[in-house]
């Protein structure tokens, strides 16, 4: 099965590409690298799952927050290589979490991310990860996440 049907089997689809809203490019390509710039989550192009943990939103919250980035994520990669079946892995993610000065579980919230990596690629593939709280994200998203991804020529 391919990535892309891994992940429907366990029920999630990948967004459209998400909106840019900045001067960037959501994806820099280095020879089979893909430097993937920090993502949110939208639906319908407003931005969805926003909020402070350890303040309006909850632990389990933010794990379903940093799951639909992570999604979002893909969708970009898959948009722009043609499918996950080209992603030899996801080398790192770099989760960001909107959270209070008291708030310690970023680990747990950053969780939702990786275990979408798992489901679509397994987990013998889980990237480096760092999970870091923040005073504030952009849009007042919960969770930012930014990757590197190799990619292959080979279909998997």
């Amino acid at each position: 099965m391919t990535p892309e049907q891994k992940l429907a089997q366990a029920g999630l689809a990948l967004p459209p590409p998400h909106p840019v809203v900045g001067t960037f490019a959501l994806v820099a390509r280095r020879g089979k690298v893909l430097y993937v710039s920090g993502h949110g989550a939208f639906a319908d192009g407003q931005p969805i799952h926003c909020g402070k943990l350890g303040d309006d939103l909850t632990t389990a919250e933010g794990k379903e927050a940093a799951q639909a980035v992570m999604l979002a994520l893909l969708g970009t990669v898959r948009s722009h290589v043609g499918g996950l079946d080209r992603v030899s892995r996801v080398l790192k993610a770099l989760v960001f979490v909107n959270s209070t000065p008291e708030f310690t579980e970023h680990h747990l919230v950053a969780n939702g991310s990786t275990e979408v990596l798992a489901t679509a690629f397994g987990r013998e593939l889980l990237p480096a990860r760092s999970a870091i709280g923040v005073s504030s994200l952009p849009l007042g998203f919960a969770v930012e996440i930014e990757a590197v991804v190799e990619i292959s020529d080979a279909i998997r």
